[in-house]
C-alpha cells in the first residue's frame, strides 16, 4: 500500500500539533513531542534498534520551520536545535497508523530510564 500524500499540512501553534490533511478529508494531528522524539534522523535512531538514543525532555518543544522535500517529504526544524531527518509521507502515515503503540512503548522507556518528557531542569512531582 502506497502512503497517501496530505493535501495540506498546518502548524497549531499554540496546541503544538501538526495537521495532516489528507484528500479523502481525513485529517490527523501529530503532537510536535512525538514527531521529535521519533525523529527519522540517524541522530535519534541510531543506525540500529540497540542505539537509538532515548529523547528526554521534550514535552514543550515546539517547530521554527517546516520545509517541503520534493513530493515525497518534509523537514522538519524544532526550537532545541535539531533539524535533520525527513519525514517522508510514508514515515508520517506509520506514525499516525501507530501513534498509540509507539507513545506507549516510549512512556515505557523513559520510566525504565528513570527520565522524564519534562524539560530538563524541572520537576513535577505529584501529591
Amino acid at each position: 500500500m502506497t502512503a497517501p500524500t496530505p493535501k495540506n499540512i498546518h502548524y497549531h501553534k499554540k496546541a503544538r500539533e501538526l495537521e495532516l490533511i489528507y484528500e479523502d478529508g481525513q485529517s490527523h494531528r501529530l503532537s510536535v513531542e512525538y514527531l521529535r522524539v521519533f525523529s527519522p534522523s540517524a541522530e535519534v535512531r541510531g543506525h540500529g534498534a540497540d542505539t537509538a538514543v532515548l529523547q528526554v525532555g521534550k514535552k514543550d518543544v515546539g517547530l521554527k520551520d517546516i520545509t517541503p522535500v520534493g513530493r515525497y517529504a518534509i523537514k522538519l526544524s524544532f526550537d532545541d536545535g535539531h533539524d535533520s531527518g525527513l519525514y517522508s509521507w510514508a514515515y508520517l502515515f506509520e506514525l499516525i497508523i501507530r501513534r498509540e503503540r509507539n507513545w506507549a512503548d516510549y512512556l515505557r522507556r523513559l520510566e525504565e530510564a528513570g527520565a522524564s518528557r519534562e524539560p530538563l531542569g524541572i520537576e513535577i512531582k505529584q501529591l
